[in-house]
């Protein structure tokens, strides 16, 4: 294998979530391309321990899944988000201003950067530093029509860049934008009862090069449903229990189901701690076990949680995800 190869197949790895690339439907004989594959790695601790399973929950990670779970937050917030996964590094920030019992609006910002790639030709010389960084925009809003009913949406702009640093790069860089929306609902026919769905994702094809390489952005639909099985069998108000199951597909080309599933055991009102735990089927090289912990005291919160799936790109797990929240 020449230095040159390796370097590609370094890159295509790293790559993975970044660039447009095949996927097929499995069921279907087509394949159909999606660019901007980075919007589907997770963001948030809570929306990690729980296995993605978030279209029915609530809290300010909501920005990052179904903006709809936005209505249940009631105070201001700042949260910054941390975490590592097999494509890159991913690091957020977000403000949400919220009024209790009618909704918020936020602005959130994710940075994924995939990493650096010296390149080398076939005789082992230096050409240049690659750079591969991904942004993402978002502005949400979110309502409470009903006592019963939350309504959510998203606008985000998303980028894809690369730079290349050197006297002999192939290429000075690339950079492609484009813009997605997100929209959901989150219907309470009880108190202990959530039913949602959305639609994440969706917009105009992400152009690299020019538009007849255009792919479509990875459009995807989630339905879900999340009870509060502890506070069904207890009275006491400072426990609860959620456990949430959600399905999700693709918009175009579907019949390629994935399983989220989530738990989350919650003791104390004002000052808490969290339990969540979490297992992801049926989605690619993600598959497996998540857990994951909470602390909420005075004005602060913060989560952590532990991917225990393997990847076989790396035979590794991923590192731990992170979400501190201050309220102001």
């Amino acid at each position: 294998m020449t230095a040159l190869f390796r370097n590609l197949l370094v890159l295509l790895v790293a790559c993975l979530a970044s660039v447009p690339m095949p996927v097929r439907a499995q069921g279907h004989g087509s394949t159909s391309a999606e660019g901007a594959l980075f919007l589907l790695l997770p963001i948030g601790a809570k929306g990690v321990a729980l296995g993605r399973a978030m279209t029915a929950m609530g809290g300010v990670e909501s920005v990052f899944w179904n903006p709809a779970g936005l209505a249940d937050v009631d105070e201001r917030q700042f949260v910054l988000y941390r975490g590592d996964n097999v494509a890159g590094t991913g690091t957020a920030i977000s403000t949400v201003l919220a009024q209790s019992g009618l909704g918020a609006i936020s602005a959130s910002y994710f940075l994924h950067d995939v990493g650096n790639q010296d390149l080398t030709d076939s005789n082992g010389n230096f050409l240049g530093t690659l750079t591969v960084r991904n942004h993402l925009g978002v502005v949400s809003a979110a309502a409470r029509l009903l006592d019963w009913v939350n309504a959510g949406v998203n606008f985000k702009v998303v980028q894809f860049r690369t730079a290349c640093r050197g006297t002999f790069c192939p290429d000075v860089g690339t950079t492609a934008t484009s813009y997605a929306m997100d929209a959901g609902l989150q219907i309470r026919p009880s108190p202990s009862l959530r039913i949602a769905a959305m639609v994440a994702h969706l917009g105009p094809a992400l152009q690299v090069l020019n538009a007849e390489q255009a792919d479509p952005l990875p459009t995807r639909v989630r339905v879900a449903v999340a009870y509060d099985l502890v506070s069904a069998l207890t009275d006491d108000p400072e426990l609860s229990g959620w456990i949430a199951v959600e399905v999700q597909d693709r918009l175009r080309d579907p019949g390629n189901l994935s399983l989220y599933v989530g738990g989350e055991l919650t003791a104390g009102i004002e000052d808490a701690m969290y339990l969540r735990a979490g297992y992801v089927l049926g989605d690619q090289d993600r598959d497996g076990t998540r857990v994951g912990l909470g602390l909420r005291y005075e004005q602060f919160d913060l989560s952590i949680a532990k991917s225990l799936a393997t990847s076989i790109l790396t035979a590794e797990s991923e590192p731990v995800h992170v979400t501190f929240s201050i309220r102001f």
